[in-house]
């Protein structure tokens, strides 16, 4: 019920955005940017996320009145988001690999390194799973969204979103070195409530 009323204040304000209301469009921006990120964090170097997260929203802004059905919102900006991290590759052919660097309290060198040696190997090997998988998984474990938000934000079904997170993070224990890590990771999937982490209607 809860979604539900989200999803229709969401639809409210794609009505007003695209009556040229633009603090309704900034609330879609705070609403939605997180889901962008995800997606872009998929797909392009980290450094480069921040600003194609502002690209997509430009680009969405003149095109607001192609889209029908406001309910839709969330996968047409998905579509835009694919898109432009798409138009990213086309235009950059020399990309090298990136290390997420994240507030971290000032520590040791070495431990500094170590921390972002896990963190990209971790990235890396999400980035390396099919594109369902590792951008449901980052949607969820970087940018802390629920199944339920995944699947409201992105327009996919709840099903498919507990499906996808089940079965990339079988495939993720298979490619971290380290299954700790991964342990500690699948207490995410645990956390919203599938027993064992294994969602209703996803098989082994």
């Amino acid at each position: 019920m809860a979604d539900e009323r989200k999803l229709d204040h969401d639809s409210s304000l794609v009505r007003a955005a695209r009556d040229g209301d633009r603090v309704a469009f900034g609330q879609l921006y705070d609403r939605y940017a997180p889901t962008v990120h995800g997606i872009l964090l998929a797909r392009v170097p980290v450094d480069e996320v921040d600003d194609l997260v502002h690209d997509v929203f430009l680009r969405a802004l003149p095109r607001l009145h192609t889209l029908r059905d406001p309910e839709g919102f969330g996968a047409w900006l998905s579509a835009i988001a694919r898109n432009c991290a798409n138009d990213y590759h086309r235009h950059n052919r020399n990309e090298l690999m990136q290390e997420i660097r994240d507030d971290v309290p000032e520590e040791t060198a070495s431990k500094r390194e170590r921390f972002d040696a896990d963190v990209t190997t971790i990235l890396s090997a999400i980035r390396s799973l099919p594109e369902a998988y590792r951008e449901t998984l980052l949607l969820r474990l970087v940018e802390g969204m629920t199944g339920p938000e995944i699947a409201a934000r992105t327009g996919l079904t709840a099903g498919s979103v507990r499906v996808n997170l089940y079965r990339g993070m079988q495939q993720l224990r298979q490619k971290l070195a380290e299954p700790r890590t991964s342990d500690t990771i699948s207490k995410e999937i645990a956390a919203e409530g599938w027993p064992d982490g294994n969602p209703g209607g996803a098989t082994k």
